[in-house]
């Protein structure tokens, strides 16, 4: 029998890591998004090694989202940490842990398809979040009254210092109060009771938040709200005549209130409510950048960042309300 030298592997100290596993290992609809990838997998049963599940390379393709690790630092983690190896199901040391071409590719496809470029090529990774969020609404924690809509800069490297001695043409600048940034904005439209991220767009850092304002409806909403920067937004061709807009005062308007006049004071306090209404858009930002480490691209183009981050904000509503999933008991019991 083999051993691991320090014996670490069978240490009982429960670390965060192992914590927020355990949390995700029952939270994460893993039936349904097996079910979902399965169909666009390469078939089993052919000569020579055989590609490993579809589970498998799904459960290591969440853990390099949530503790941001490469392709080339998931393998070594795979060795290193015995909480990786168990949530992936590879806790033997007797079993070929995937390498690093296994976590980028499906063996035996024609083209060896990476992994991510299978959920890209399928826009799978916006299934997923229609499956996380199908799960949700069937259980009461996702309602379609209201729409909260924002818009989060995420930065690009800005160097030069590659093979085509330039930066990624897809990303552009924007300049947010005195400052200039370089990279991608991330559009969410959430769920103005729960908070819920129900659709995501990708455009480049220099698109107006307005421009994608309508696309971020799902159209069953019957109050849509967003901040000054949607100024005119129902007014736009795209415009949907279902929901009614919610639009902050712009700031030097809302200064200029006299609250010793009580229509002021009136106007004052519904911007108050409208804000505390919107503030619900900021919790998906905050375990996106926060919980999860998200502050950077990690790839070049929007195709591959939008679909990364379309998977983190599905997998930022499970995280968001997995006590809420815990405490229904809804979810299986983790086997021993």
């Amino acid at each position: 029998m083999k051993q691991s030298s320090l014996g670490l592997s069978n240490t009982t100290k429960r670390t965060r890591k192992r914590e927020f596993l355990d949390a995700m290992e029952l939270v994460v609809p893993w039936a349904e998004l097996v079910a979902l990838i399965e169909p666009y997998a390469p078939e089993s049963g052919r000569r020579g090694q055989q590609p490993f599940a579809v589970q498998t390379l799904l459960r290591i393709h969440f853990m390099q989202q949530w503790f941001k690790l490469s392709d080339p630092a998931m393998e070594e983690a795979l060795h290193d940490v015995p909480a990786f190896r168990d949530f992936a199901g590879l806790s033997h040391w007797d079993e070929h842990i995937p390498g690093e071409s296994s976590i980028l590719r499906f063996r035996h496809l024609p083209s060896i398809l990476r992994f991510r470029h299978l959920l890209e090529r399928h826009k799978l990774a916006e299934q997923i979040l229609a499956t996380v969020n199908a799960l949700l609404q069937a259980k009461g924690l996702q309602l379609k009254a209201g729409t909260v809509m924002d818009a989060t800069l995420i930065a690009a490297p800005t160097s030069t210092k590659n093979q085509g001695k330039a930066r990624d043409p897809e990303m552009h600048q924007s300049k947010k109060g005195n400052e200039w940034y370089f990279g991608m904005k991330a559009h969410i439209g959430v769920d103005a009771d729960s908070g819920l991220v129900h659709t995501v767009r990708g455009t480049a850092a220099n698109v107006s938040d307005v421009v994608e304002a309508n696309s971020l409806l799902h159209g069953q909403e019957t109050d849509a709200f967003g901040d000054a920067g949607y100024q005119g937004v129902d007014k736009r061709a795209d415009a949907q005549q279902t929901a009614r807009w919610h639009v902050a005062m712009r700031p030097g308007l809302r200064r200029a209130l006299d609250k010793d006049k009580p229509l002021d004071d009136l106007i004052d306090r519904l911007e108050r409510t409208k804000a505390r209404i919107r503030a619900k858009v900021e919790h998906p930002f905050r375990v996106l950048k926060q919980q999860f480490g998200y502050v950077k691209v990690r790839y070049r183009g929007l195709k591959k960042n939008t679909a990364q981050i379309v998977t983190l904000f599905a997998l930022s509503n499970l995280w968001m309300v997995r006590h809420k999933l815990l405490a229904m008991g809804q979810v299986r019991p983790q086997q021993a």
